[in-house]
């Protein structure tokens, strides 16, 4: 229904469906914080997806206008990436709604034959080749492909991106820490909790059982409840100093207490591993893809005439 498409693009009232909807609930991420903090709980519910019926049935009818579900399902893909698997699941009734706004106010236009105006015209023109082009720069993006060479250098030159570390840790907190203080515990100062973590340190090292004791006197809830165990992170997920004390010692090494804003680290590194070329491939060739539709983009445009009013626009710059 190219005629809905147009009118649904080129309306002012577009930017209603553009909106990104408020969330319901928080969207559960796995070490979404992975910096040494105590443990929120969040939801694991998952959007619904949208029921499996017809293309051709009607979904939706405003007056003369029809709205079938295979077209409901086209307007979620023309919006921003982050709101679709809401309107695909709860928020459809909240599109549906802005729709039935948009499609009201577009035919209320052409009652007074605003689709008539050179306004419109020229409108309508950018918003279709702004959609047309979208569209193009999709199909680029499918068709480039990125060679094993390029794929092997990007992974050679940032093999460090791809080591993960897995830990465990204990946390005392100080005063000021931004970890919540367990109730009935103690706000230490600064020194009072590097005594404590000094003391804690000397018992591992001594034979006490690491988990027993971050299950007993971390003060990171979420992790100690796991006797400390962070899982596996790779660079850029933790704080500077915990990061660069973890990942510059061998498995099985146990740190001296490491200072961040939350408090004082005692850092028992589990293991070192770093993902093979094999195992990262598919996820280098979608990280390259959008790079070569652009340079494939960029010898399109190199291809075609291009004339800028000087005048209009000033001298280019050498």
């Amino acid at each position: 229904m190219t005629f809905f498409r147009s009118m649904l693009l080129v309306c002012p009232a577009a930017c209603l469906l553009a909106q990104t909807p408020p969330p319901s609930n928080a969207t559960p991420v796995k070490n979404a914080t992975p910096v040494p903090v105590p443990t929120v709980t969040m939801s694991t519910e998952t959007p619904k997806a949208l029921p499996t019926v017809p293309p051709d049935r009607v979904v939706l009818t405003v007056g003369d206008v029809k709205l079938t579900f295979a077209q409901f399902n086209q307007i979620i893909d023309v919006l921003p990436e982050q709101a679709r698997a809401m309107y695909r699941g709860a928020g459809r009734k909240q599109l549906a709604d802005n729709l039935v706004k948009l499609i009201v106010l577009s035919e209320e236009g052409k009652r007074r034959k605003l689709d008539q105006t050179e306004a419109f015209r020229t409108q309508t023109k950018f918003e279709m080749d702004n959609v047309l082009a979208g569209i193009t720069y999709a199909e680029l993006n499918k068709e480039v492909t990125v060679d094993d060479a390029t794929l092997r250098k990007y992974y050679d030159d940032h093999k460090t991106e791809f080591v993960q570390a897995r830990a465990r840790h204990i946390l005392i907190r100080f005063q000021g820490s931004p970890v919540p203080l367990k109730p009935g515990a103690k706000d230490l100062s600064d020194a009072d909790a590097l005594a404590k973590a000094q003391d804690l340190e000397k018992q591992i090292k001594g034979g006490a059982d690491f988990a027993a004791l971050a299950t007993k006197e971390s003060d990171d809830a979420g992790s100690a409840a796991n006797g400390g165990d962070l899982g596996f992170f790779h660079r850029g997920q933790m704080v500077p100093s915990f990061e660069a004390a973890a990942f510059a010692m061998q498995p099985g090494q146990v740190s001296d207490p490491v200072k961040s804003q939350f408090g004082y680290h005692i850092i028992k590194l589990e293991a070192i591993q770093t993902k093979t070329f094999d195992e990262v491939k598919a996820d280098l060739e979608k990280r390259l893809k959008p790079e070569q539709a652009q340079k494939a983009m960029e010898n399109l445009q190199k291809q075609s005439t291009v004339v800028y009013d000087p005048e209009f626009f000033g001298a280019a710059k050498q």
